[in-house]
C-alpha cells in the first residue's frame, strides 16, 4: 500500500475524479486509480468517494491509498550481489548505479528484488508483493549502501529508525561549481512536479519537509566542480539531487535536474569527453549506521566509490 495526500492543482479543476488522479500520479495507472475508488480507498475533503465520474474541484483535499499493481512472474535471477554484511534478521549490501531496486515500469527481472530472491528464500514481506526486504530505495542511477530485512520483526524495527531517523545515511555527490557557504542545511519543502510526475520539485508550500545536510569536501578545476557529503534528515524522492539543483550546484551526471551535457561544452576536451561518458549521477551512499533490530548493537558500514566514480574523480585531479 502507498498513501497520497496532495491538493488537486488549477489544471485539474473540473477533471473526473479517475482522471484528475491518474495525470496527477503520472506513475501510477488509470485502473489502478479507479479500482483504488471504486474500493472506497478514496477520501476527497475528508469523505469516502466512490464514484467514478464525481469532478473535481481546485483545492480539493486528496486523500489516496493505492495498492502496488502486481505482474505474475516476479522470479529470482541470478544477478550477482556485492553484499557487505548478513545475518539471520538483514543483509547490508552495495548497489551498483545500473539497478533498479525493486520492479516497476516494465522492469521485472533485473532488479534487486530478483537478485535477493535468487540470494535468499528468507525476506520480509512487509513492502508487499513487489518489494519483499525492502525496508528503503536508491534511486536506479544511485549507488551505494543499502539495508535489507530477512523478516517482519527486523523490517518493523529498522523502518522505525528511519522514520525517528536513528538510522543514518551518508552520501558523496560531485556537484557543479563552489557551494556558498561551504557548509550547510538545505530545507526547502519538496513535492511531485506539476508539469512532469515523475520529477520532484522544491515548492514555496503545500510539500513535504525535506532536509539535506551538505558539506563540502574537496574543490577541482578551480572550482569547476566540488564534492561534497550530504547526509538526510528526511528521505524524499530524489531529495538529494532537488536540493543541491535548487541551489544551483547540481550533480555531475544528473540528466534528469541538473542539465549535465549542456554544462561540459565549458570543459577541456579529454574532460568533456570523460564527463559524456559517465552515464549516471555522481551519487553514492557511502555510510550507512544503525542499531541491529535483534542484538542492539550499533552497525556502521562505509563503502568506497565505484570505480568509474574514482576514476572520474582522478581525471579531474589530473587533467
Amino acid at each position: 500500500m502507498s498513501r497520497h495526500n496532495f491538493i488537486i492543482p488549477e489544471n485539474l479543476d473540473g477533471l473526473r475524479v479517475d482522471k484528475a488522479l491518474t495525470l496527477y500520479c503520472g506513475d501510477t495507472s488509470r485502473s489502478q486509480i479507479q479500482k483504488a475508488i471504486k474500493h472506497q480507498k478514496l477520501l476527497l475533503n475528508g469523505q469516502i468517494v466512490s464514484t467514478l465520474s464525481l469532478r473535481v474541484k481546485k483545492n480539493d483535499d486528496i486523500d489516496l491509498l493505492l495498492e502496488e499493481e502486481v505482474q505474475p512472474g516476479i522470479v529470482s535471477s541470478n544477478i550477482p550481489l556485492d553484499i557487505i554484511y548478513e545475518d539471520n534478521d538483514l543483509i547490508v549490501l552495495n548497489k551498483s548505479s545500473s539497478m533498479t531496486v525493486h520492479p516497476g515500469a516494465g522492469d521485472y527481472k533485473d532488479t534487486l528484488v530478483n537478485a535477493l530472491l535468487y540470494h535468499t528464500d528468507k525476506l520480509s514481506d512487509e513492502g508487499g508483493e513487489i518489494r519483499p526486504g525492502i525496508v528503503h530505495r536508491l534511486d536506479k542511477n544511485t549507488s551505494g549502501l543499502m539495508v535489507v530485512a530477512k523478516n517482519n520483526a527486523a523490517h518493523r524495527a529498522l523502518a522505525t529508525q528511519i522514520e525517528s531517523r536513528t538510522l543514518k545515511r551518508k552520501y558523496k555527490a560531485l556537484v557543479w561549481g563552489i557551494i556558498k557557504p561551504p557548509e550547510g542545511i538545505i530545507t526547502q519543502p519538496m513535492a511531485r512536479s506539476k508539469l512532469d510526475r515523475k520529477k520532484m520539485t522544491t515548492v514555496k508550500s503545500g510539500g513535504k519537509a525535506a532536509i539535506t545536510h551538505y558539506k563540502t569536501l574537496e574543490i577541482f578545476k578551480s572550482g569547476m566542480f566540488s564534492l561534497v557529503e550530504c547526509s538526510l534528515e528526511t528521505g524524499r524522492t530524489h531529495q538529494i539531487r532537488v536540493h543541491l539543483s535548487h541551489i544551483g550546484h547540481s550533480i555531475v551526471g544528473d540528466q534528469t535536474y541538473g542539465n549535465n551535457k549542456r554544462k561540459t561544452t565549458g570543459c577541456p576536451k579529454t574532460l568533456r569527453e570523460v564527463l559524456i561518458k559517465f552515464d549516471h549521477q555522481a551519487l553514492h551512499s557511502f555510510y550507512i549506521s544503525f542499531i541491529h533490530p535483534i542484538t542492539e548493537v550499533l552497525m556502521e558500514f562505509e563503502k568506497e566509490l565505484p570505480v568509474d566514480y574514482n576514476e572520474l574523480i582522478t581525471c579531474l585531479k589530473t587533467s
